[in-house]
């Protein structure tokens, strides 16, 4: 089914050898976004559980976000209001501190579903660094400081450079190139897609599942044709 809506513009991978180049899978998006948390949480992660090391995942988290400079400091307004500049901030400085996609990635798909649920980016945040292991103080001060601002300024930037610009998120583009076919693609079955691109041997969980038919040629169970029957 593909996403309902888009936002317009104004621990866990298994292991399999590496014998060909990983897929680029890069995705942009902004954090208050309910299309972005859709797709995250029925798509990107999923995909990432069974099939993360065939794919190198980039995430991009700044959007339809604007920016200004004011003196020596970015100045941000985003599409769905402070809390979603918070919430990109959040993320933007987990994912640099952090490093490892690995670890990044669950810390972000924990925002982006526990979010939905409070109003709070920071306590969400607090959370989702204690249910991952992860400290959360580094982060923090990352937020609250010049390093975040310049890192989020850095996520704007990859975004303003997108070529062709983009026009709604999430924003999906695989091994550098954004299509309307990889994006179709992209929503409805991502780890078909990524399946696809991938060159070397495939994992068990790119293999295509057989779907069954149930045929009109059957007989009521024994059991069944006595109910039926009145006795």
């Amino acid at each position: 089914m593909l996403l309902g809506l888009f936002c317009l513009a104004p621990d866990i991978a298994l292991s399999f050898p590496a014998s060909a180049p990983k897929v680029d899978v890069t995705l942009y998006y902004e954090s208050l976004c309910p299309d972005c948390q859709l797709f995250i949480r029925q798509q990107l992660y999923p995909t990432y559980q069974k099939i993360g090391d065939i794919f190198n995942l980039t995430l991009v988290p700044y959007g339809n976000a604007e920016e200004t400079k004011r003196g020596d400091k970015w100045v941000f307004e985003c599409q769905h209001g402070p809390n979603e500049c918070l919430g990109n901030l959040i993320e933007t400085c987990a994912i640099s501190l952090l490093k490892n996609i690995s670890v990044s990635f669950p810390f972000v798909y924990c925002f982006e579903v526990s979010i939905e649920r409070s109003g709070d980016p920071k306590s969400v945040a607090q959370h989702c660094a204690k249910s991952s292991g992860i400290d959360y103080a580094p982060i923090e001060a990352c937020v609250s400081g010049p390093q975040g601002n310049e890192l989020e300024h850095e996520m704007a930037k990859k975004t303003d450079a997108l070529e062709p610009q983009h026009e709604y998120v999430p924003w999906v583009t695989i091994n550098g190139k954004h299509t309307e076919k990889i994006q179709r693609e992209a929503e409805t079955n991502l780890l078909k897609l990524v399946c696809e691109y991938y060159e070397g041997p495939k994992p068990a969980a790119c293999e295509k599942q057989k779907i069954g038919r149930c045929y009109n040629n059957w007989e009521p169970l024994p059991e069944s044709r006595k109910s039926n029957s009145g006795f």
